[in-house]
């Protein structure tokens, strides 16, 4: 069995899987097949921006290159962008695909050191013939035709596949059949658990020591619209519990903040056709990782105010709410609807209808979103961890709990 590993020396992400993945499939009794691609092509192929990242909010921006930062921490790396990040990797991607499949891995390897922890310039002919000769390979290999044609023909054969960024990786079993696309150096666990055929946990490179005072507190920031939200919500109350932490459950009208912070009111709608499909997949993915049921509604997008508030005035309701919307596809900005699963909680219907619309639960509805807003938040779910740490994504959840564990990250990280 072996793991295809699509990959661009342009990307930290790509270089956090590429540091791992080959002690990682030695574990696992797989082997590498290590894909250079152009990402510019990918993007082009799917019509995406060339720097999504240039297109991001700032509260985005800001959100990213925290977690980065956390990623590498946690992936035993030293991570230092490079002044003028992205630089043009083309000509470092096809010394890439000139090296031998037995030299790829190591050249690859010593192409992210030099980009990311040494900064120099993946355009410079000079580092990439130094590297070159380093690892056996002729120089002159590099702007052969030869080469630019192979390296072109990967990045479209990527593409038609539906390989939209990187680090992506796909399994190639030993009967030739293919396995889903995982996009994501935090995605080596749903591979593992393809390739060994049971559940596999995300474990950091190196273990997050404790160095401060376990935080106490969460703020939960969350939005019924949202699927990833729904499966945080299924998770948090459990990492909580394990930690000693609490939860401070605080429901955001998502649509509302994404106006303010200018982003797509759908990101899902922004999305190519191909990360739709990888979106799609990905979310059932993860339900099955956490062992919750999920069926995306067919009524989506679904306006959430009416749960929102309600969820304010009885958050016992909050999680029959989503799993009324994320399991059970019904319509919850329906007043009925909502009014019916109230009743069979056996709360008082009457008592709540008529709080829901005060100015008071109105108001903090609003509060929430601008506290939100305030501490950085770019997307749900998002968790605050003693109002110091933001953790955006209930994939990062494994963050959120080395943080409630007393791991304080380092410098930008923070």
């Amino acid at each position: 069995m072996r793991v295809r590993f699509f990959y661009d020396v342009v990307c930290p992400y790509a270089w956090m899987a590429a540091s791992r993945i080959e002690a990682w499939a030695r574990t696992h009794g797989a082997s590498v097949e290590w894909c250079p691609v152009l990402l510019g092509g990918l993007f082009r192929h799917h019509d995406s921006p060339d720097v999504p990242a240039a297109t991001w909010a700032p509260q985005k921006a800001s959100v990213g290159h925290a977690d980065v930062h956390r990623m590498a921490e946690l992936h035993g790396l030293e991570l230092r962008f490079p002044e003028g990040h992205p630089r043009r990797t083309v000509d470092a991607m096809r010394l890439c695909v000139a090296a031998p499949v037995a030299v790829r891995p190591a050249l690859s390897l010593a192409l992210y050191q030099a980009i990311w922890v040494e900064h120099e310039d993946p355009a410079d002919f000079k580092v990439l013939e130094r590297i070159a000769r380093a690892h056996g390979v002729s120089p002159a290999d590099i702007r052969s035709e030869e080469t630019r044609a192979a390296l072109r023909a990967l990045t479209a054969e990527a593409a038609e596949l539906g390989v939209f960024g990187v680090p992506t990786m796909q399994v190639v079993h030993d009967d030739g059949a293919t396995g889903p696309l995982h996009w994501g150096s935090d995605r080596l666990h749903f591979v593992a658990s393809e390739v060994v055929s049971h559940r596999v946990e995300w474990t950091p490179s190196v273990s997050p020591t404790p160095t401060v005072t376990p935080p106490r507190e969460v703020d939960f920031f969350h939005d019924f619209a949202s699927p990833y939200s729904y499966l945080g919500a299924t998770q948090v109350e459990r990492i909580a519990a394990e930690t000693g932490a609490t939860i401070r459950w605080r429901p955001i009208l998502l649509g509302a903040m994404f106006r303010e912070i200018g982003t797509p009111i759908v990101p899902l709608f922004a999305m190519s056709k191909a990360k739709q499909a990888w979106y799609a997949a990905e979310l059932d993915r993860w339900a099955r990782h956490h062992g919750v049921d999920f069926e995306f509604p067919a009524l989506f997008p679904v306006r959430t105010v009416l749960p929102l508030r309600v969820s304010l005035v009885a958050p016992s309701a909050t999680m029959p709410l989503y799993r009324a919307l994320w399991v059970d596809g019904r319509d919850i900005a329906d007043p009925e609807v909502v009014m019916d699963i109230l009743r069979s909680l056996d709360l008082d219907v009457e008592a709540i209808q008529e709080q829901v619309s005060t100015p008071g639960i109105k108001a903090q509805l609003r509060e929430n979103g601008t506290a939100a807003i305030a501490a950085g938040v770019c997307g749900v779910p998002s968790f605050w961890v003693d109002q110091t740490h933001l953790v955006w994504g209930q994939d990062r959840l494994p963050v959120l709990r080395a943080l409630l564990q007393g791991w304080a990250p380092e410098g930008a990280a923070r």
